[in-house]
């Protein structure tokens, strides 16, 4: 469980996260959607410590991490798994070294402790026989999968995705938010994504949080999002590809 309370953070006098709180469930897909600017990856960039908040609080389960010092943080950083928006792997890095990245910089794993975490972590997201192959050699939804693959190498209890469908075609996109959501479920942990993919909310999301110009509009689950009264989520939502498929859900 994560929880945010009353988060605020500003950059040169403009406030970007407007008193945001916040419970994300443990075992659960949260996702957090809203437009280009609303201030979604901030967020998430001040839940994991990369932005140090203004004011508010911050707990990872029982342990309030604002409060902590940078070794304290580290720490805690240990039991998070990140899944950047276009993958983020190393260019000049094998598919394994990308995914052994994690292991080599928290752990003491022996070499082969090592190689068969990444060999079950890859086996994990469908991936065989690409341990030597490049980033460059391998198909976008791949490079995914591979991200997922590193970003659950430390067995974390709190996984961070940041746009990960952004540049797939729809059948990849399900593949990938079907395996994060297995992932969620299979080992309990609490999962925060970033998307404005409307599919996504559909398919995978147990608790949806809209965010409108810095501010938390409204939350809920995927059902309830047909049937609420507000304008900014209405036109966020309405304004989607989905739009005819979830005015028919809407309408029953």
């Amino acid at each position: 469980m994560i929880e945010l309370n009353n988060i605020n953070k500003s950059f040169s006098g403009r406030l970007v996260i407007d008193d945001i709180s916040i419970k994300f469930d443990q075992g659960k897909t949260n996702l957090i959607i809203g437009q280009s600017g609303s201030g979604k990856t901030v967020l998430l960039k001040c839940i994991v410590g990369l932005f140090d908040v203004d004011s508010g609080q911050i707990f990872y389960g029982k342990t309030e991490f604002t409060n902590l010092d940078f070794l304290a943080k580290k720490e805690v950083r240990k039991q998070i798994g990140m899944l950047f928006q276009g993958g983020a792997l190393f260019d000049s890095s094998t598919v394994e070294e990308n995914v052994r990245f994690p292991l080599d910089m928290f752990t003491n794993m022996s070499d082969s402790e090592k190689l068969a975490r990444v060999n079950f972590c890859l086996d994990r997201v469908q991936l065989e026989n690409v341990n030597r192959l490049f980033p460059s050699e391998i198909s976008g939804g791949m490079k995914k999968r591979v991200a997922i693959a590193r970003a659950i190498s430390l067995n974390p209890k709190f996984l961070f995705c940041d746009e990960p469908n952004s540049g797939l075609d729809p059948q990849t996109s399900i593949v990938i938010d079907n395996l994060i959501k297995e992932i969620t479920e299979e080992y309990n942990i609490t999962t925060i994504i970033n998307t404005h993919d409307m599919n996504s909310v559909m398919e995978i999301g147990d608790k949806v949080v809209f965010i409108y110009q810095g501010k938390k509009i409204w939350e809920g689950t995927k059902e309830e999002i047909f049937h609420v009264n507000n304008k900014y989520l209405n036109d966020f939502v309405f304004a989607s590809p989905l739009s005819k498929r979830i005015r028919k859900l809407a309408n029953g």
